[in-house]
């Protein structure tokens, strides 16, 4: 089932609340918190959120399967309670007696059971809307709960087990698992304590019913003899009468005295199971002062505990004061080692930059240093092949000098 809207949820949780059963006052006056939570857990109230939410899942839950039972009633008095509704609710409702009729068609004959789907989540639908508009208006709710008479059902039945449920289901949250031990010990130990008395009252009783047994076979053979006497009697009247008289008042007597111990010995008996009852009840009573005595020393044991948790909390106040401020210096040198390595970076970017361009400048001066050597080279070879053209000009000039003189000796 859907929880509805969560917006009227929410307007609508203290009206809901007011169907919280099994919840009382904390403790009463003189009786320790602790105590009262083991005498009766529905006399606390839930102190932890999980819990609480738990039991106001629950409540809504019960909340919503009585607006549910109202359902069918109030459709079929629509028109006597529409003012009442008002036109919202009213025509959800008109709109759901319709899916419902429409899905009963269906079920009866054989259809398409896409169609089938279909109206059951229309009618889902249409059945979580009016939900969430009753329990935006709680008032209307508690209204028609008061005004419209529903006939027993078995909605009353599971409705009613839900309730115990929930609070089966608080008693169990309100109750830690160290109790519920103790409690289920404890119940354990005077079960097995009544069952030793039950069967110390059973051997009792049954030799009680052996002693009555043996006394009423003792009374049957007696009369069984008084019997044979007064046939010996009858036959012998007239010579043993006196002797008959005397067997008989013999018989009567042992009978009386038979009876007197029987009676004496069954009050015996009874004076035991007795005294065994008051024994019993006086274990009952000692066990549940020990258990009174036990209570109080464990609800010591939780104040002890509880101061204790008090201190723990205190010191760790502190240390948690001298942490943050740690902390705090600790934040105050990150700041500056994070200012330092800002500043590290920029001048390690300066100082690559600065071995970048000292780099470029080496590189100049290398390429410089090679184009001038390169030059120096052409400048020798220039030096070396002009020295070389001047000596073979130089050469050639003599040797034309040469070759004249000669060709003047000749012609003459």
């Amino acid at each position: 089932m859907a929880t509805g809207d969560p917006a009227a949820l929410q307007a609508s949780s203290l009206e809901q609340r007011t169907f919280v059963k099994g919840i009382a006052a904390p403790g009463r006056a003189g009786i320790p918190l602790g105590v009262m939570k083991v005498l009766d857990p529905r006399q606390l109230k839930p102190d932890i959120t999980e819990t609480e939410r738990i039991l106001t899942v629950l409540d809504e839950t019960i909340v919503k399967l009585e607006i549910t039972r109202l359902i069918p009633r109030v459709i079929g008095s629509l028109e006597r309670y529409a003012r009442m509704l008002g036109p919202e609710i009213t025509s959800s409702l008109r709109e759901h007696q319709k899916l419902s009729v429409e899905i009963q068609h269906l079920l009866a004959s054989p259809g398409d059971e896409e169609s089938k789907r279909d109206v059951e989540q229309r009618l889902k639908c249409s059945l979580r809307n009016i939900l969430r508009l009753f329990l935006a208006n709680p008032l209307l709710y508690h209204g028609l709960k008061y005004k419209v008479r529903v006939r027993e059902s078995p909605a009353d039945v599971f409705i009613k087990a839900f309730m115990e449920f929930r609070d089966f289901m608080l008693e169990r949250l309100l109750t830690s698992p160290d109790e519920e031990k103790e409690k289920m010990q404890f119940m354990k130990d005077i079960s097995l304590r009544v069952e030793k008395n039950t069967e110390t009252i059973s051997a009792l009783q049954e030799e009680l019913a052996v002693v009555i047994q043996t006394r009423d076979e003792e009374l049957n053979r007696k009369d069984k003899m008084i019997e044979n006497l007064k046939t010996s009697m009858e036959d012998l009247a007239k010579d043993c009468k006196a002797e008959i008289q005397h067997i008989m008042e013999e018989g009567e007597n042992q009978q009386k005295e038979d009876e007197k111990a029987s009676k004496y010995k069954c009050a015996r008996l009874k004076q035991e199971i007795q005294l065994l009852g008051a024994r019993f009840n006086a274990l009952v009573l000692e066990h549940r002062a020990s258990e009174l005595v036990l209570r109080k020393e464990k609800c010591k044991a939780e104040m002890e505990i509880q101061k204790w948790v008090q201190k723990y909390d205190i010191d760790m106040t502190e240390k948690q004061a001298t942490y943050d401020g740690l902390q705090a210096a600790y934040n105050d040198e990150k700041d500056q080692l994070s200012l330092l390595m800002e500043k590290h970076a920029l001048l390690l970017q300066e100082y690559t930059e600065i071995e970048e361009e000292r780099r470029r400048l080496k590189e100049k001066e290398e390429e410089a240093a090679r184009i001038e050597a390169r030059r120096n080279d052409a400048a020798t070879c220039i030096q070396a092949f002009w020295k070389g053209y001047l000596v073979r000009s130089v050469y050639k000039s003599k040797l034309k000098k040469g070759k004249g003189k000669g060709r003047g000796k000749g012609k003459k």
